[in-house]
């Protein structure tokens, strides 16, 4: 486990990060440039090793109900991977498309016999309705075309 100044060192070794001094003598990390309200990556470093990273649309982490990963335990390339992947999670906007470099809030999927589903994007979730049902959600457009392609489903 890294100490509570190792993991300082490693966090201020990300010059587009801004150090925030808060009660108990822990620590914040802030991207300002964030394109998105949230703005902190690092959340709550403690000197007893306590201390999280932003994670919420990282795949491959378990994050808690504010969308938080703890780094307690992680080593100094797992640490730099991580905060690097907040960094970047924060600098794509939401809406921004991996494909047109925008996505749209709402699209038309048509599939076998004509079938139309409707995609919306909305708090940060892609969304599938078949009419008034819901019938999938999904963190990524990625994971949303994928999941369409395999049922059969072109973009209208």
């Amino acid at each position: 486990m890294l100490s509570f100044e190792q993991k300082l060192t490693i966090l201020d070794s990300f010059p587009e990060l801004v150090r925030k001094s808060v009660s108990l003598g822990r620590v914040n990390y802030h991207y300002e440039q964030s394109v998105h309200e949230k703005k902190t990556v690092a959340y709550h470093l403690h000197p007893n090793g306590s201390g999280y990273v932003y994670g919420a649309i990282l795949s491959g982490y378990a994050a808690d109900d504010k969308g938080y990963v703890q780094i307690r335990d992680f080593s100094e390339a797992e640490l730099r991977e991580i905060v690097a992947k907040s960094i970047q999670s924060l600098s794509v906007p939401a809406a921004a498309s991996p494909k047109a470099g925008e996505r749209r809030k709402r699209e038309r999927w048509v599939g076998a016999n004509q079938h139309v589903l409707t995609v919306t994007y909305e708090d940060e979730l892609w969304y599938v309705h078949s009419g008034l049902n819901l019938d999938a959600a999904f963190e990524t457009y990625d994971e949303l075309e994928e999941y369409m392609q395999e049922e059969g489903y072109t973009r209208a």
